[in-house]
Order: C-alpha cells, then structure tokens, then sequence
C-alpha cells in the first residue's frame, strides 16, 4: 500500500441458512452496521465494491447485483464495482476497494461480501463448486482428481458427488498426502474442528455454536475418508462489509483505535515450470510479509481459509507458524486455540461460522479488526496488534485459482 488504509467500519449478519431472506436484506443489514460503526452515513460513501460468486445461480440474479443492493438502501449514482473471484471474492473486493484509496482515488470506500448458498435442492447448491474450475474441461479434472486420490490409496467415488463439493475431495487427497508424508494423524484434523468449534461457541455470529470434542468430530459421518462432516465447511448464507478509509479521513472521523491494512496481496495461480521456486501461497504470503514489514513471528492472531480441517494445519504451515509437517502438532498441543501461542479462527473459522463463499474473505476482517480493538469478548485474544487473513478461491489445473493475504495491525 502507497500509504496506510484504515478500516473505520465493520459489520456482518450471523451466517446460517436464512431461507427467507434476500441477498439485499442480508447484504443491507451487514452494509448499514458497517456505516454506523464508522461514524458516517450511506451518503458518504463515494464507491463501492460488492463481492458475491453465486447469486446466478442460486437466486437467477445476474449482471447487476450490486447495484441492486444499494439502490435498495437508497444509493445510487455512485461506482459500483462487482466482483466475483470464487470463495475469494469478498477479499478481493478489499483488496481493489484499499488500493484505489492508498492510491488517493477515494477516502472512503465500501466493500461487501454477501452470498446465499442455501437451496432446497442440494444438487444447485453443489453445482456452485463444480462452476469453480474449467468447466470445458471436467471430464480432464475429474480424471485428474482421481488419479490423485489413487496415488495415495483412496477410492474414487462417483456416486457420492451429489453430496459433497468436488473440493472435498481435493482436501482429502491432500490430507491423506500430508499424513504419509509427515505423520500427520487424523486425530490431529479433528483437533482443528473441535478447537474451531470452542471459538465458534463463543462467536454470536456463528452457523453452528455447539462445542465438539476430538471423539465426537471422529465419531461423526465420513463425508470422504479422512474427512468426517464436522471436518467439512457447511453450506451457509450471510453477509460482511467494512468501510475503509484514509488516514486523513481517520483523523478527520476521529476513529479510536484505528487498524490500519499494511499490506493485501492477490495473486492467480499458474503452471509452474519444473524449477519454479514458489508456489502461489509461497509467494503471495511471502509478498505480504515483505509489503507489511512484518513477519510470522509478529502475527497474534489469524483468520485462514479452513474449508476443510486438514486445510487449517497446511495453511499454518504455509504462513510459517509452524514448519512443515508440523502443523498437526501444533493445532493438538494447543498453540492455536485462545490462550495459546498463535490463535488461529477465533471466529470459529468456515468450519463453524460457516462458509458463504462470497461474504468468507470480508467476514474475516470483520473478526481480526474487532479483536485488534479489543470488542471480542469471551473470545477476545489478550494484546493483539497484528493480525494475518488467507482466504483463497476456485482450484484450476492443481491450485488455488485466486488467494488474497492481508495483514491488519493497530
């Protein structure tokens, strides 16, 4: 960043099935938290940019959902920026919304994250992870996660997609890879789904406030082996937005407290060459801590993108809070949880707040901008004034099609 962006407003609704309600409701509601927390009104905002992935499919709302949202709220004749980027949307959209304001072009700047995924019929609902890879190639990625599953001794099973995301297949192709590799246990997946289910009790915004232990997330039913349902992200609606501000605009406001955006990285991923030193979560995280000035030995909190339990342990990994192959053992003595060295998901994390692709990326910088200024109540991390989000998106050929990292600090 050209200069420091502060977050001046946050806001989101609870994620959860809400069935009766619209994207504009939800999306509204988050929307006019965010102004209020910030001191302004909707009339201030010069620019907007809304992330959704799935309003085409699920609600039929296509071209102009943005703009749909806010002339709901009254807001018109402003820029209005859709941005669709898979489950990185949302961050993506701030990321955009904080560079054209460290570049001067606003000083203030709205970003949303809203989705509905709920739909009576499960198979729509599916069909939204299926339309984030190539689709003119399939039948090609198909084969390819099958070939992948083989290679370390699981079995394809056609049958089940209509019950699951694709993705969940490629996490426990990577799961089963990272346990023969570094000895990582089962146990220790479950670990990361009871931890993020203690944060997720004490979040009022969460899909799912029950506490789990480590029994019973293995207890629970196999979605794909080694994957159990309470290792899974759930289907969810819901909404996040934050209004972004410049310094200038921050003291003017009088914002106490201010956490300020020391860098956000978005990078797509591509077809390594054989001696390709980075992969893409290497190099955009990489990115990240050198733009910050900062690095993983400063970070007190983090909001990563656990679609999938086993996702949890590789991404502590990928942001060097652990080395690798560690991961398990980190999550299972307890360095992760509240209290603990590095708290990761404080929010409960996709596992247990829930997953509504769209609104994930924004979601997690409503979490980390509340426990930088100390509002997080019973879950609140004691001292914290740097915080790292990863929030990533889509999968073509064998990666991450979008990934976005920011990182926050008082």
């Amino acid at each position: 960043m050209r200069q420091n962006v502060v977050v001046a407003g946050v806001g989101m609704t609870r994620f959860g099935k809400h069935l009766d309600r619209s994207l504009k409701s939800l999306a509204g509601e988050a929307i006019k938290a965010a102004v209020a927390d910030a001191g302004i009104t909707l009339a201030d905002i010069p620019a907007a940019w809304m992330a959704n992935a799935a309003a085409a499919v699920i609600t039929g709302q296509v071209c102009v959902p943005g703009e749909t949202v806010l002339r709901s709220l009254g807001v018109g004749r402003i820029p209005v920026i859709n941005v669709e980027n898979a489950c990185a949307s949302a961050s993506t959209a701030l990321n955009q919304a904080a560079t054209m304001v460290s570049l001067g072009a606003y000083d203030v700047a709205l970003a949303c994250g809203y989705e509905k995924l709920v739909h009576p019929d499960k198979a729509t609902t599916f069909s939204v992870f299926t339309g984030a890879v190539d689709i003119e190639d399939l039948d090609g990625l198909r084969r390819s996660i099958d070939d992948q599953m083989r290679a370390v001794g699981l079995e394809p099973d056609e049958a089940a997609m209509t019950n699951r995301s694709l993705f969940m297949d490629i996490y426990a192709t990577m799961a089963v890879a990272h346990m023969q590799k570094y000895g990582t246990t089962v146990r220790q997946f479950a670990a990361v789904s009871a931890k993020n289910s203690l944060h997720g009790s004490l979040n009022p915004r969460a899909q799912f406030p029950e506490v789990l232990t480590v029994d019973d997330v293995l207890a629970a039913r196999v979605v794909v082996p080694p994957l159990t349902l309470p290792m899974c992200s759930p289907v969810g609606d819901g909404a996040a937005a934050v209004v972004l501000v410049s310094e200038r605009k921050a003291r003017e406001l009088g914002i106490a407290n201010p956490v300020r955006i020391r860098s956000s990285v978005l990078h797509t991923g591509w077809d390594y060459a054989p001696d390709e030193p980075l992969d893409t979560f290497e190099l955009t995280i990489k990115e990240a801590y050198e733009e910050a000035g900062l690095g993983p030995e400063d970070v007190d909190c983090v909001e990563l993108h656990d679609a999938s339990a086993p996702a949890e342990i590789l991404h502590t990994e990928y942001l060097g809070l652990c080395p690798k192959g560690e991961g398990g053992p980190l999550v299972e003595a307890g360095h992760t949880t509240l209290g603990g060295r590095v708290p990761v998901n404080t929010s409960g994390g996709l596992l247990r707040k829930g997953h509504p692709i769209g609104a994930t990326g924004i979601a997690q910088i409503v979490e980390l901008t509340q426990q930088l200024q100390g509002r997080c109540g019973a879950r609140q991390v004691d001292g914290a004034r740097v915080a790292i989000t990863e929030n990533g998106g889509g999968y073509l050929g064998t990666d991450v099609a979008a990934l976005v990292v920011t990182i926050l600090s008082l």
